[in-house]
C-alpha cells in the first residue's frame, strides 16, 4: 500500500513536471520558479528554464529573486508581532511615533493610523514620483546598460540611495524635497482604498521606531529565521548572490541588477523553497495553529477589513485573483476566495496565493518581464499547478494514514 501511493506521488510531480517544462518552449519566459504547499509541508517545488540565460545556467527551487510587492505579506505580520510585544497598536496615529508630520492637506483634522497604512486606505498615493525615485542601480557601472532599456527611467545611480525613513520625508513631509499635495488623495484617511507602496513603506518605517530595530533585523528575527529561511534576506550582502537570478526585459535583454530605496515593499530576496514554508505558515495561521503570531492576531490579519464603499469603483470579479477585491493588513482577498499577494516590479513577476477551503497554496516567481503573451503564459503555468495540487495533497495524506 505504502509503495503504492510513493508511486503514485512519484507519478503526478513527474507528470507536472513534463507539462510544466512544456511551457518553456513557448519562449516568453527565461526562467521561473513554482512550489504547491499545504500547512503542514510543500507537497510540489521546482525551477525551471535558465537563471542566465546565455550561460543554460538552471533556474531551480533553491534560485533567488525578488519578489516584488508578495514581500509586503511580511510588513502585515511584522505589525501584529510588534503589537503583541506592547511596541504598538494597530489603531494608533501615525505621528505618535514619526519624526517628522504626516497629514492629508485636505483634511487636517483627520489622523492617519498604522491600520490606515496596512489597508491601504491611508489616503497617500504614489503618483510618478515613487517609480523615479525608488530604484537604485547595484552598480555604477549598469548605467549604460539601464539607459538602453523601456524601463530606464525607472532606475536611479548608487548615490541617489537614501535611508529609508529620508525618502519617506522628502514624500510626505510639508518640509520634503518632493513634497506636493497631489502625493495624497482628497478623500478622508479611512474612506477609499488606494494601493500605496509609499504607505506601506511608512509602516515598516514605524516597525523601525516603535522597536528600535531596523525593519530588515526586525523580520529576520522574528519572521525569517523561525521558518528556517536561511537563503532569504533584504540586502545582498546577506544572501548568496551566486544563487541570484538574472532578470530580464520582454525581448530578453538582461535588467541591470538594483534594490529599492523602499525594500520593504517589495524587496525580499528569496526562493520558491524558502518562500513555500512561509506559505505554509500562513495557512496554518489561517488554520488557528501559526508559529508566528498567535491565533487573535492571525485572525486580525486575514480578516476582511473594507467594503465596497472603500472602492471608487466596482470591484473587478472578472479578475479570479485580483488581489485588491478586498484587503486584510496588507494581505488581499480575492473575487474567487483566494487570499496572498502578487507581485511586479522590472524583471519580475509573481503569485502568492492559497485557498482557504482547502488549505492548499501556490508559489510562481518569474524572472522576465511580462507582454500579453508572457502574461497567458504565466496564468498557464497557474492553471497547470492547480490542477495538480488536490491530487498532491490526497496522495500525501493517503500515504502518511497508511504509515
Amino acid at each position: 500500500m505504502e509503495t503504492s501511493v510513493a508511486s503514485q506521488i512519484i507519478g503526478l510531480k513527474d507528470s507536472l513536471t513534463i507539462e510544466l517544462n512544456g511551457f518553456l518552449e513557448q519562449g516568453h519566459i527565461n526562467g521561473f520558479g513554482v512550489a504547491i504547499v499545504n500547512r503542514d509541508t510543500t507537497l510540489y517545488r521546482k525551477g525551471f528554464g535558465y537563471t542566465r540565460s546565455q550561460e543554460k545556467v538552471p533556474y531551480t527551487e533553491n534560485t533567488l529573486q525578488n519578489i516584488a510587492s508578495v514581500s509586503k505579506t511580511l510588513i502585515g505580520v511584522a505589525l501584529l508581532k510588534a503589537q503583541e510585544m506592547g511596541k504598538l497598536d494597530m489603531n494608533d496615529p501615525i505621528n505618535q511615533y514619526l519624526p517628522f508630520k504626516v497629514v492629508n492637506p485636505f483634511n487636517l483634522e483627520v489622523v492617519i493610523t498604522i491600520k490606515h497604512l496596512a489597508t491601504h486606505t491611508s489616503s497617500i498615493q504614489d503618483g510618478d514620483l515613487y517609480g523615479s525615485k525608488s530604484y537604485i542601480m547595484a552598480n555604477a557601472g549598469d548605467e549604460e546598460l539601464a539607459k538602453s532599456l523601456p524601463s530606464s527611467k525607472e532606475f536611479n545611480l548608487p548615490h541617489n540611495d537614501m535611508e529609508m525613513g529620508a525618502f519617506l520625508k522628502n514624500f510626505l513631509s510639508e518640509q520634503g524635497d518632493w513634497y506636493d499635495k497631489s502625493n495624497y488623495l482628497k478623500n478622508k484617511p479611512g474612506e477609499r482604498y488606494e494601493y500605496t507602496n509609499v504607505g506601506a513603506t511608512l509602516a515598516a518605517y514605524i516597525i523601525e521606531l516603535a522597536t528600535g530595530q531596523t525593519y530588515a533585523t526586525f523580520t529576520t528575527q522574528h519572521i525569517l529565521n523561525p521558518l528556517k529561511m536561511s537563503g532569504s534576506g533584504w540586502t545582498f550582502d546577506t544572501v548568496d548572490t551566486s544563487k541570484l537570478t538574472k532578470l530580464y526585459t520582454v525581448d530578453g535583454k538582461e535588467i541591470p541588477r538594483y534594490r529599492l530605496i523602499t525594500y520593504p515593499d517589495g524587496g525580499l530576496i528569496t526562493s520558491v523553497a524558502d518562500k513555500a514554508k512561509y506559505l505554509s505558515e500562513l495557512i496554518r495561521g489561517y488554520s488557528g495553529n501559526g508559529r508566528l503570531l498567535s491565533k487573535s492576531s492571525y485572525e486580525q490579519l486575514f480578516s476582511e477589513l473594507l467594503t465596497k464603499d472603500n472602492f471608487e469603483e466596482e470591484r473587478d470579479t472578472k479578475r479570479p485573483f485580483d488581489d485588491e477585491y478586498n484587503s486584510g493588513l496588507f494581505i488581499g482577498h480575492t473575487p474567487i476566495g483566494y487570499i496572498g499577494h502578487m507581485g511586479g516590479d522590472p524583471g519580475v513577476s509573481t503569485f502568492m496565493f492559497f485557498n482557504p477551503k482547502n488549505k492548499i497554496g501556490k508559489l510562481l516567481f518569474v524572472n522576465t518581464d511580462l507582454d500579453q503573451k508572457g502574461a497567458e503564459q504565466f496564468y498557464a503555468i497557474w492553471d497547470t499547478l492547480g490542477e495538480y495540487e488536490i491530487a498532491l495533497n490526497n496522495s500525501l495524506s493517503q500515504r502518511i494514514n497508511s504509515e
